[in-house]
């Protein structure tokens, strides 16, 4: 009886552990860079949200129970973002090889000032598409240089992984000039408008 006892008192101390394990948190640091830990992000850190460590938000609908451990950690270790643009093919077929390699990502729509800023921080220019992974980046679509890179960070091969079926976010509300709203000229080319993201040819 003792030993049984013994036994069960184990089994709900690794069960314990292991749901404590599964909590991960996503936050932005100062610098905009994206991080994922298995510990509280310290004070000032923005956009937080709290993961599971299968992979992914619930509220989003991703795939948690069928996610690999392999990907679970190259996600901890080197998280996917996707820079992106409306009616943009190269993006699509970047969204589709991370889709069908079954990699968790996070998509920002390039539709407004922030996010375009984001996009040249990132990437360095103005173009679309731009694959980040961890602190490596993929610029344009070139499908071989994107398996490398998710290689380099651990992601498994096309088809080790369950597919995915992440769809293009919705294009949200574009930021306005910066100029004064009697001003002119007025438009996308205007003096103080955000730039529009380029499309990167293959």
């Amino acid at each position: 009886m003792t030993h049984a006892r013994l036994v069960f008192a184990l089994l709900v101390a690794c069960a314990a552990a292991a749901a404590n394990a599964q909590q991960l948190y996503r936050w932005t640091d100062a610098q905009g860079r994206v991080n994922i830990t298995d510990t509280p992000p310290p004070p000032g850190a923005k956009e937080v949200q709290k993961l599971s460590a299968s992979g992914g938000q619930a509220s989003a609908g991703e795939q948690n129970a069928s996610t690999p451990y392999a990907v679970q950690l190259a996600r901890q270790n080197h998280p996917v973002t996707l820079y992106t643009g409306p009616n943009c093919d190269a993006c699509d077929a970047a969204r589709k090889l991370l889709n069908a390699r079954g990699v968790p990502f996070t998509e920002v729509s390039v539709n407004d000032y922030k996010s375009l800023e984001a996009l040249k921080q990132a990437g360095g220019s103005d173009a679309v598409p731009v694959m980040v992974v961890g602190t490596s980046v993929a610029k344009g679509f070139e499908p071989s240089a994107y398996h490398r890179t998710l290689d380099i960070a651990g992601y498994p091969a096309e088809g080790a992984a369950p597919a995915r079926n992440q769809t293009e976010p919705k294009v949200g509300e574009t930021a306005k000039p910066t100029a004064a709203e009697g001003d002119t000229p007025r438009g996308p080319y205007a003096p103080g408008a955000p730039r529009q993201p380029r499309m990167q040819r293959k």
